[in-house]
């Protein structure tokens, strides 16, 4: 286990901020079109954090036209080029699969002041 640490501590990004569950965050992916390279903002709630270190991975959902879309993105991919923190949330599950079930207002988290 410490060779693989030992591999994988380089790779590991610092310039992220500390998420958590419930958060509204605003991640800007970079999206590769045949030879050109463009920027593509996905915001939503942070539903879910898995795993740790290297394989680390956090779940955004949003709801857009009524139709719910969640994406699983991995922390430390270099496709990332920055996550915003739009809000943070008062949440007390680690994993909030339950907004799923939920639409508009019933389906919204509180913020932390």
């Amino acid at each position: 286990m410490d060779l693989l640490d030992t591999v994988t501590r380089p790779q590991l990004r610092s310039d992220l901020p500390e998420l958590q569950i419930g958060d509204t965050v605003r991640v800007h992916i970079k999206i590769k079109e045949g030879n050109r390279e463009r920027i593509q903002v996905f915001e939503g709630t942070v539903i879910a954090m898995k795993h740790g270190g290297i394989g680390e991975t956090f779940t955004v959902r949003r709801v857009s036209y009524g139709v719910g879309a969640e994406k699983v993105f991995p922390l430390h991919s270099p496709h990332i080029a920055r996550i915003d923190i739009v809000r943070h949330g008062v949440v007390r599950r680690a994993k909030l699969y339950y907004l799923r079930r939920r639409v508009g207002k019933a389906a919204r988290v509180k913020e932390r002041v």
